[in-house]
């Protein structure tokens, strides 16, 4: 059956135990262009398959796909709570009230602390500013803050603030809830594996689990690693043609995880004494590469390594524990 959208997933699951199924992705057994059918279609997929044309896409096991569930109903929590912080920080900005200046994200606990205590009728500006860090006070000026927090607020807009924080608390309660059911399971069926991944550099709980619930723990449905790394889509393109570059831009594949890799990237580009840090240093800083490309190969690193850890049930190691540095040579 062709991959399309959603609408395969449930012919999959009533037949996944009594059939033999193949799932294709549409582009590499498109036909010629003419007149089509449905018909038609199925005609010459089951061509392909007699033939023995046909590579049939990855779809992980049970277990894999119940961890696939929970991760990426916390991708789509994160994206709902960082639409609802906006619309939280514009009905704040409606009363006059411009306080996400001063602070470093409409996420942090003194904002959160303001906007509930706004959302349960308290708008005294002197009171609202000793919700925020000392630090941030110290910065600013406790006279620009309170300035800051001085506004109109009606019974309105204390109502639709109220929701807002209600609703942002569930969404995070219910993202809490899913993350703590999956590390759960992953420490069920895949122990070792979590253990072992959290020993890369910038990978911790979260990140473990999510890149088991997007790959698995088989790297038999991935040949090498840059079947892997093509498949995410942290791969570079090689598009030239008559000595011109058309693009080097990384190729389509698995956003969620290819959004972890790159989360896990930043991470790992801060720890103290990583090769990953190291990396960062010497083409950013020495060779004045641009940052975002350096984290996108930095991914690419990271993942490579994910293979390995996987396919040999290891934990990580630095490459220079396992290729120790020659003695220096000293020429008289």
């Amino acid at each position: 059956m062709e991959s399309t959208s959603i609408y395969w997933m449930p012919v999959w699951r009533v037949l996944e135990n009594s059939v033999h199924l193949h799932l294709v992705n549409p582009y590499f057994i498109k036909q010629l262009p003419g007149k089509k059918s449905d018909v038609k279609d199925a005609e010459w997929i089951a061509t392909c398959l007699m033939n023995g044309l046909i590579a049939s896409s990855f779809v992980p096991d049970e277990k894999i796909q119940r961890l696939r569930q929970y991760d990426r109903r916390i991708f789509d929590l994160n994206t709902s709570i960082s639409r609802n912080l906006v619309k939280l920080d514009q009905c704040i900005q409606r009363c006059n009230i411009r306080i996400s200046n001063y602070v470093s994200t409409t996420d942090s606990k003194g904002y959160r602390s303001i906007v509930r205590h706004i959302s349960q009728g308290v708008t005294d500006a002197s009171v609202l500013v000793e919700q925020l860090h000392g630090r941030t006070i110290n910065r600013h000026g406790r006279e620009t803050l309170t300035k800051a927090l001085e506004g109109v607020v009606n019974d309105t807009d204390i109502d639709i603030i109220g929701q807002l924080v209600e609703e942002i608390e569930m969404q995070q309660r219910h993202k809490d809830e899913a993350q703590k059911k999956m590390t759960a399971l992953c420490q069920e069926w895949f122990p070792r594996e979590l253990e072992n991944l959290q020993t890369i550099p910038g990978v911790k709980e979260r990140s473990a689990t999510s890149i088991i619930a997007e790959v698995g723990t088989d790297m038999n449905n991935f040949q090498t690693p840059k079947k892997l790394v093509s498949w995410v889509g942290l791969r570079p393109r090689n598009e030239e043609s008559a000595g011109k570059i058309k693009s080097r831009r990384i190729t389509h594949g698995n956003k969620f995880l290819r959004k972890t890799m790159i989360e896990c990237a930043w991470g790992s580009s801060r720890t103290k004494d990583s090769f990953f840090a190291e990396f960062f240093c010497r083409q950013c800083v020495h060779r004045k590469k641009n940052r975002m490309k350096v984290q996108v190969a930095i991914a690419r690193k990271m993942l490579v390594a994910v293979w390995y850890i996987l396919r040999d049930d290891i934990p990580y190691i630095k490459p220079s524990d396992h290729y120790p540095t020659a003695p220096a040579v000293v020429v008289s």
